[in-house]
């Protein structure tokens, strides 16, 4: 099972779609959790704890309503982890469980698995590489964030140095496809053969 750690923006879902395409089996935790959101019960939760203003015009979630309350609060972000990572992880075992038995690995996309305590489920984790100004440039582009929805998304992760050193592998992800596509290839061969 491999897991990858990077700070926002570095290329984890990027490496995760190369590892697909490689046949591998993965497990996106973002794609999970916009899946728990849509469920009524879960809804009816975060409604619960923060009022209708979380809801969009719709009646769905409203995640950057959610992400401006945890993120401006420890706590809350907290209880929100505690509620959602058991049923993502629930989630994330019945993806495995049914995975081919060609499949040349595991593969846990999340953002905070690191934090959430993930590590000694993988047989390898590997670091995603990119300087801070690719990684703030894509975010603030792609997901139309402020600088400081950035400073507070990448204060509630783990420091890069940390995610470095507990990583058994590094990828640099400096913007060349061809040449990130290559280390992803190599690394995951090295590591069929290993096991």
């Amino acid at each position: 099972m491999i897991g990858l750690v990077g700070g926002i923006g570095s290329g984890k879902s990027e490496v995760a779609s190369l590892l697909a395409a490689a046949g591998c089996t993965v497990s996106d935790s973002d794609a999970l959790i916009r899946r728990q959101y849509q469920l009524p019960e879960v809804v009816s939760q975060l409604q619960t704890w923060w009022g209708p203003g979380i809801l969009d015009e719709s009646g769905r979630i409203d995640r950057a309503a959610v992400a401006a309350i945890v993120f401006k609060d420890p706590a809350e972000r907290r209880r929100l982890e505690g509620f959602l990572h058991p049923r993502v992880e629930a989630e994330r075992r019945k993806l495995f469980d049914a995975a081919p038995g060609s499949s040349p690995a595991l593969v846990i996309d999340a953002p905070l698995l690191l934090e959430a305590g993930l590590a000694d489920q993988c047989s390898e984790i590997w670091f995603i590489d990119a300087p801070e100004e690719v990684r703030k440039a894509r975010v603030l582009v792609s997901r139309g964030w402020s600088g400081d929805e950035w400073a507070s998304r990448e204060a509630a992760q783990w420091p890069l140095d940390r995610k470095r050193a507990a990583a058994h592998h590094v990828l640099r992800n400096d913007g060349d496809p061809a040449s990130l596509r290559m280390q992803v290839l190599e690394r995951l061969g090295a590591m069929t053969r290993r096991f």
